[in-house]
């Protein structure tokens, strides 16, 4: 139509509004149009959202006006010979259609905007991925009106570019970000795809940063499913999200079976570690759920957490020290477990080398005492959270982890089905290295790190709590099932990572080495040299099997070692924990200054 109209409106102009040579006008008009559309087409004029209208369109309009000009004078005079045909029409008609097909654009874009007089309050925005996750937020976002509006869709898949979903086009690749956030003047840009591994991540974030637009990210795969949150819930780009690893898949109805109807107590409840396994613990419908912590403040929290959830399941919040023998009683005799998590245990290896007795008490006599508990009282089984720190240990902390698995291992043959999972660090539990890096960061303070060789394995503490789920459900009496942690990583590069996602650079951010503390490795390890390692119905839990002495024999010894813990000083209790854990090597370690090796590895790295 505006082609048509152009024309002829062309022609009326250089005629003083009449219509001579009405065979030559009408005859060309169809070439015309022809040629007009494929430059149209060329020049892609019809793609892209038109309530965005900017200088490029109008440069690319300009293009294809002229390149369809150049082909129609072409056609007319040296195809076709037609002669007669009015030179100034030729220019005429191509200003005339530029500037409709601008002014058409433009209404489009005056009109929406003056239709939501508050559009400029609203953020524009790019979704990385065109799947179902993304279409589906784009939904939430329009119904729930929480100021954004979606500019297009950006997806690796050739076939999707140019299709519109739900009125949204797709607009371009990933790799074309940096091009698109100019032409749609971006504010910002949203990852919708809660399943992208963490390379995947890293690269979106890369191009993000390339194109310097603030991006935003949906949240991750298992709360959505798990109904914690709405994929509408964007939210910044944590280190979890580029250090992530595959999606793991468990045996949902394996876990279920053992859970369904049971009561099950949770032990350190308030941790990371333990409020995770209540939270999916409770999504399997257990007949009730103890959670049991001294911490009154995380159990209030936990408790209001919960909540959300009603399912049957009977919660109950029980405040206990698990040292106390005599509370642990009560609370097993008045609701009888049948199952019992064990993650209440001391974890800060330099805190626990400064209070080594408290460390013995409460990581192996606290769990003396539960184990008797359980087994005095009919529990089913018992699932120990166990520590890579028990592997070769040089840390107090390390040593008692690794006695805590022995006194699993060594339960009676009878009875309850004792296993210890053992696993390294969870990403973002309170006190790690995460967390502190982030404060550091949050008040403009150098980042510490003790040493630039220092490495770490990491996993989310969702996929550590559904693996240990998983090993409780395979596991046999006696087994120290050990998780597949990956590929470990390097402290110094998580905090460069880190500096990125804050919007700093490292030249604005100062990284100290202070020095390996007092029982504190370089690198940890998940298997002992000696262990027998085999494979489980799951690819991602290992199995190991380790000498058992008989219980009643590592009762004695330990009676030994709580004689020690009435001594002065940590050297007798030091002394004893080498004679149950030969490989216990202490660290002497304790610089506090940055040594010159230090210095000299921290030049290696470009610090």
């Amino acid at each position: 139509m505006l082609i048509s109209f152009s024309l002829v409106l062309a022609w009326l102009l250089r005629f003083d509004f009449t219509l001579p040579y009405r065979v030559l006008l009408f005859s060309s008009l169809p070439l015309l149009v022809l040629i007009r559309l494929a430059a149209i087409a060329r020049f892609q004029l019809l793609h892209g959202w038109w309530n965005y209208t900017g200088l490029s369109d109008a440069l690319d309009v300009f293009k294809a006006v002229t390149v369809g000009s150049v082909a129609f004078i072409l056609f007319m005079h040296f195809v076709l010979d037609v002669t007669g045909f009015p030179r100034s029409v030729y220019i005429l008609e191509p200003l005339l259609t530029a500037v409709f097909l601008i002014g058409v654009r433009m209404s489009s874009r005056v009109l929406a905007e003056s239709v939501r007089q508050d559009m400029t309050s609203c953020k524009k925005v790019i979704l990385i991925g065109a799947g179902t996750a993304a279409q589906t937020a784009v939904r939430e976002v329009k119904r729930q009106n929480i100021g954004y509006a979606p500019v297009g869709y950006v997806d690796d898949d050739p076939s999707k570019k140019g299709l519109k979903i739900d009125g949204i086009p797709v607009i371009g690749s990933v790799a074309e970000i940096p091009q698109l956030v100019g032409r749609y003047h971006v504010d910002e840009i949203l990852i919708a795809v809660p399943s992208a591994s963490g390379k995947q991540m890293q690269r979106f974030v890369e191009i993000c940063e390339r194109a310097e637009v603030k991006f935003r990210t949906v949240p991750a795969l298992p709360d959505i499913i798990a109904g914690r949150v709405n994929i509408s819930q964007f939210r910044d780009v944590h280190v979890e999200d580029l250090l992530g690893r595959d999606q793991i898949e468990i045996n949902l109805e394996s876990v279920k079976n053992e859970i369904l109807n049971r009561v099950v107590v949770v032990t350190g409840a308030a941790g990371t570690i333990g409020s995770e396994l209540c939270r999916q613990i409770v999504e399997y419908e257990p007949g009730a759920l103890l959670c049991v912590d001294q911490n009154e403040t995380g159990m209030f929290y936990l408790q209001r957490e919960l909540a959300k959830v009603q399912n049957g399941t009977s919660q109950i919040f029980c405040v206990a020290d698990v040292g106390d023998r005599e509370r642990m009683q009560s609370i097993f005799m008045k609701h009888s477990p049948d199952i019992m998590f064990h993650a209440a245990a001391y974890k800060h290896v330099p805190v626990m080398e400064e209070n080594v007795p408290e460390a013995v008490k409460n990581n192996i006599f606290s769990l003396v005492n539960l184990l008797e508990v359980a087994q005095q009282n009919g529990c089913q089984a018992f699932v120990l959270i166990s520590s890579d720190k028990a592997v070769n240990p040089t840390s107090v902390m390390g040593a008692t982890k690794r006695i805590a698995e022995l006194l699993v291992s060594s339960q009676p043959a009878h009875g309850m089905r004792c296993v210890s999972v053992r696993f390294g660090n969870v990403l973002g539990s309170s006190g790690s290295v995460i967390p502190v890096l982030q404060e550091q960061l949050r008040n403009n303070q150098p980042l510490t790190i003790t040493d630039p060789r220092v490495n770490r394995f990491f996993m989310t503490t969702q996929e550590a709590v559904s693996l240990v789920l998983q090993a409780f459900a395979i596991g046999e009496r006696g087994d120290t099932l050990v998780l597949d942690m990956g590929s470990p990583i390097r402290i110094l590069d998580l905090a460069r990572t880190l500096i990125r996602l804050s919007g700093k650079t490292e030249q604005q951010v100062d990284i100290m080495f202070t020095g390996l503390r007092e029982g504190e490795k370089l690198t940890e390890e998940l298997f002992y040299s000696t262990e027998e390692i085999s494979p489980t119905s799951f690819p991602k839990i290992k199995k190991t099997r380790n000498p058992v002495m008989p219980y009643n024999d590592l009762l004695t010894r330990l009676e030994e070692l709580r004689a020690t813990l009435f001594l002065d000083g940590a050297a007798p209790i030091r002394a004893k924990i080498k004679e149950l854990v030969p490989e216990y090597l202490p660290s002497s370690n304790c610089t506090i200054t940055v040594t010159r090796e230090t210095e000299r590895l921290a030049k290696a790295v470009g610090l």
